[in-house]
């Protein structure tokens, strides 16, 4: 990769929402190669612009990475469960004795207590963990501080 679209998406990475015109003045990219640049990795490279929240100041107090094993038989059934419910963040499929580890986003821990038990109901999971996030230390900062 050059060292131009390391740069550029450094800066992207930093603020998703700044201007080319802004980029262009701090990296002295012209703003014609810096369109150029975002068209070319859209939807290859970049794949998607999003909004990090804090979800506390919404209502959810409840944060927490689960793992999960379950039977084969019941293993893409638990997968397409989990990527349609709405409390689940994020979706990944793991090695190591577990199949999933999914970021659950709830309101409290009673609501995330009775997601694991209506899991457990519906999929006979093999073994679960749940490991409650208590704060953000670092969170999405990979390549913020290489340029």
């Amino acid at each position: 990769m050059k060292r131009s679209d390391q740069v550029f998406l450094t800066h992207l990475r930093q603020n998703a929402r700044a201007t080319l015109t802004s980029i262009s003045k701090k990296t002295k990219i012209p703003i014609s190669t810096l369109y150029d640049k975002l068209r070319m990795h859209e939807g290859n490279l970049i794949l998607k612009h999003t909004t990090l929240l804090d979800f506390s100041k919404l209502g959810y107090n409840c944060r927490a990475n689960i793992l999960l094993r379950t039977s084969r038989e019941t293993r893409d059934k638990l997968c397409s469960y989990l990527k349609a419910h709405t409390s689940i963040n994020n979706l990944f499929k793991i090695n190591n004795g577990y199949d999933y580890m999914a970021e659950g986003i709830f309101e409290n821990v009673k609501h995330m207590e009775d997601f694991m038990e209506e899991l457990e109901r519906a999929f006979k999971l093999e073994d679960k963990k749940a490991h409650y996030i208590i704060d953000d230390l670092k969170r999405e900062d990979f390549l913020l501080g290489n340029v």
